[in-house]
């Protein structure tokens, strides 16, 4: 049965897509049954996977209108694992569901169904608490959230800690934070590793281990249409997300493992200033 988890930020840059990308392809080589879900309209993942956007049958948007099912758009990738293919047609789904009943939760209805057929279903947001974010927040078991080491970052990982919050009250009660993910990190920084110490001393083990570094080849492969995994796995950029995709095998296992604690709950910050 599927664990999905939504990589989430409304700031963009942060590397939301490269992580979901690089993610997939590594969790895809464990071999696990692995599907990303492109919820953005500038369909940047679908392309990062090999897929040109501009050709796709079926696309993320006729699933969330009801015109296709999910598993009739999903197309298999070069590099093992299946994706759901976005584009601009998601702009005009958001404006179509706004008035919609039920509309935060036709991702959730969509991937329901296809739980059995996946081990991880990994969903792409949008750089934006627009309805589709609320979609994937709604259809997700937790939230991944990818982050720069850097002030403003901060601020947008308030408003999305507070989103989550408000979503657990009214539509996803089991909503959790995966982790938080520093990408782009630069070790010279010392502003970077100022926010990185105190990121770890605030949220502690919901901090993931695994740093990604600022990296040429990672920043390359997208123009091949191939991860970074596929594109060059000697480099410091695959060795870090294989090195995530196993410190979330890792994770998993300790919270399926009978009798295992649950670790007390960490507080949520309101503002930047609780945490830099």
């Amino acid at each position: 049965m599927a664990r999905i988890i939504a990589i989430a930020n409304q700031k963009g840059g942060v590397g939301k897509t490269t992580t979901a990308v690089n993610l997939a392809a590594a969790l895809a080589r464990t071999p696990l049954r692995v599907l990303l879900v492109d919820l953005d309209s500038q369909g940047n993942a679908t392309m990062g996977s090999g897929i040109d956007k501009r050709e796709v049958a079926a696309s993320t948007c006729d699933v969330l209108l009801q015109e296709v099912a999910a598993a009739d758009a999903i197309v298999a990738t070069p590099e093992a694992f299946d994706l759901m293919p976005g584009n601009t047609d998601l702009t005009a789904a958001e404006l179509e569901l706004m008035d919609a009943p039920g509309r935060e939760q036709r991702l959730k209805q969509a991937l329901d169904p296809l739980r059995p057929r996946f081990d991880y279903i990994l969903i792409d947001c949008p750089p934006a608490l627009s309805l589709l974010t609320l979609n994937a927040l709604t259809a997700a078991d937790s939230v991944l959230v990818p982050m720069q080491c850097e002030y403003y970052a901060l601020e947008g990982l308030t408003a999305l800690l507070q989103t989550i919050d408000a979503l657990r009250a009214r539509l996803n009660p089991t909503l959790e934070v995966e982790g938080v993910l520093r990408t782009m990190f630069d070790v010279r920084n010392n502003l970077a590793n100022a926010v990185s110490a105190e990121l770890t001393a605030h949220f502690g083990d919901k901090v993931f281990r695994t740093i990604v570094p600022r990296n040429v080849r990672l920043a390359e492969a997208p123009s091949h249409g191939q991860s970074i995994v596929g594109y060059d796995r000697a480099s410091r950029g695959a060795v870090a997300y294989l090195g995530l995709a196993g410190e979330m095998l890792r994770r998993e296992r300790e919270r399926l493992a009978p009798g295992k604690a649950a670790a007390p709950a960490k507080p949520t910050p309101t503002t930047p200033e609780t945490i830099a």
